[in-house]
Order: C-alpha cells, then sequence, then structure tokens
C-alpha cells in the first residue's frame, strides 16, 4: 500500500477535516492545537472554535505546521511537526522541562491522527518519516518526540487516543534514541539530523 505524504497547505483543508473524521464537526475538539496553548490560561472549551483556529493558522503559516498521509488518494493521517520553541504547553511541563535542553534548532512531533482504516498499515510510520524529512528541510538540527511505550501499558488493548503521541517502536524504527524518561511508559525520543 503505497503511501503519500504531502504538507497540510490552505488547499489540502478539506482533507485535515477529512482526517479528523467524526471530530471534524466538532469546532472545541483538539485540533492538534493543545500542545500551543499554555497550561497558565484558561480558556472554556464551549468558546474555543480549534477547527478554525487551526485553518486560519493553516493559511497564514510560511511553513505548514503539519503534514498529511494519502493512500490512494484519500487522506488517512496527519502529524504537526515544527520547532519545540512554537510549542508553549512543552516548555510548561515540569517534567519535560527537566530533561529538554535549550539547544535552538529543535523540531518537535507532537501527534498523529490516523484513520482507525488503516491502522496498523504503516500510516503513522510514513507520516513520521515525512516529518524528518520535513524538520531537515527547514532546518531543524534534531527532532524529537514523547511516544508511548505500550509495552510498559497495563492493558492488553491499546486505543489510538492513547497513543495520540506515537509509539516507542514507530520512533525507534525510524532511528530515533531515547534521551530519557518522564514516566515509565513516557520516552523522550530524539533523532540528530
Amino acid at each position: 500500500m503505497p503511501i503519500e505524504i504531502h504538507a497540510a497547505t490552505t488547499d489540502r483543508w478539506d482533507d485535515v477535516v477529512t482526517v479528523f473524521g467524526r471530530r471534524g464537526e466538532n469546532p472545541s475538539w483538539c485540533w492538534c492545537r493543545l500542545f500551543l496553548t499554555s497550561p497558565d490560561v484558561e480558556v472554556s472549551v464551549q468558546e474555543t472554535d480549534n477547527r478554525e483556529a487551526l485553518r486560519q493558522e493553516i493559511v497564514a503559516a510560511s511553513t505548514p505546521p503539519g503534514l498529511l498521509a494519502y493512500v490512494d488518494g484519500h487522506p488517512v493521517g496527519w502529524t504537526r511537526v515544527g520547532p519545540r520553541s512554537d510549542f508553549p504547553r512543552l516548555r510548561a511541563n515540569k517534567a519535560l522541562r527537566r530533561v529538554l535542553s535549550d539547544e535552538s534548532g529543535v523540531w518537535w512531533v507532537t501527534c498523529f491522527a490516523v484513520d482507525s482504516n488503516v491502522r496498523r498499515s504503516g500510516v503513522g510510520a510514513a507520516l513520521l518519516n515525512g516529518a524528518i524529512k520535513f524538520a531537515r528541510d527547514h532546518g531543524a538540527v534534531a527532532l524529537e518526540g514523547h511516544p508511548v511505550d505500550v509495552a510498559g501499558l497495563r492493558t492488553a488493548k491499546v486505543s489510538g487516543s492513547a497513543i495520540f503521541t506515537g509509539t516507542l517502536a514507530m520512533f525507534s524504527s525510524a532511528g530515533f534514541i531515547e534521551v530519557a524518561r518522564t514516566f515509565p511508559t513516557r520516552p523522550v525520543m530524539r533523532l540528530k539530523l
């Protein structure tokens, strides 16, 4: 199954909505905006239109904030990737702050959304490899992420929402190395570019 990766640009907005599926109808759902907000700012969920905020971000971006995966021309996946300094929630996370350096030029992969019909078929891995190329092409010196080590989880079946940041196995297969852990099941992974 060939998987194509493209930047999430204005002309692909309908594809972003398709990837988010039934949640795409809910403007207050995350819409991959979680890491962009400071935990110090309280915003009512009812007042938040994350869908429109992401659309406006894509429209205004000089560098697209994410990538889309396609199978047979149909959008099936999304990942957000960008400079780590662009994600206030990462900088505010005490556990991450203890293990991350202030090195400039480091990019971060925040999350993945993959259509449930194509999970476990390499879409997440293709998005991660696309993020590596995208970060490298935009001058990043390293790419990092905070996936889940599913082997350490206590459940036999892991839901997609539990691993929205990716899995340790996926990051390891792409050449990332573990540099720290913030929790027994949460490694910080890094790839020098």
